[in-house]
């Protein structure tokens, strides 16, 4: 899938849905409770080459969650918002306050919650697995699934269609793709 290069490097700004879309979906307990999910690590060079192209990462999700704090601090995400019933009006909000414009931002999301926030943004992407209605939406289907690297499939197919994933790639890592 091609993407408009022109559209793609006006993004300065990507929000990410976790569940279905950084995870498998699952929702597991221990026996304590607490609430636990399972994060791709190959998501994580995705992260590292966007915010080396300047790129600013958001999380929004409906659910809050320990797990997903601390691995968007390791990720060093630079806006951590959960618990958001509204992700569009929260979105809305922060474009207003913040003077984003709609071509300034994108999303990655996998079901109809992330739809109408997608639909504020100039760009969008998700996981194979995502529902039919969101995959009709996107800009850009992964070709994997949620929780199994669809994250850094959605930013290195942004970011190579920007002519800056090798760049960012060898700048993050050290090494020549």
């Amino acid at each position: 899938m091609l993407l408009d290069k022109k559209r793609v490097e006006q993004i300065k700004y990507l929000v990410i849905d976790v569940d279905g879309t950084m995870t498998d979906a699952g929702i597991y307990y221990d026996d304590h409770g607490n609430e636990l999910k399972k994060f791709c690590t190959k998501d994580g060079a995705g992260f590292f080459a966007a915010h080396y192209a300047g790129i600013k990462l958001m999380v929004l999700t409906g659910r809050e969650c320990q797990a997903t704090t601390r691995r968007m601090q390791e990720m060093k995400f630079d806006y951590i918002v959960q618990n958001i019933r509204d992700k569009a009006a929260y979105l809305e909000d922060f474009m207003k306050q913040n003077g984003i414009r709609r071509e300034e931002i994108g999303y990655i999301g996998d079901d109809l919650n992330d739809l109408p926030p997608m639909k504020l943004c100039g760009f969008a992407g998700c996981p194979a697995d995502a529902c039919e209605e969101v995959k009709a939406y996107a800009d850009y289907v992964a070709d994997v699934k949620g929780g199994s690297g669809a994250v850094r499939d959605v930013i290195c197919a942004m970011m190579r269609a920007r002519g800056d994933w090798e760049q960012a790639v060898s700048a993050v890592y050290g090494i020549g793709i």
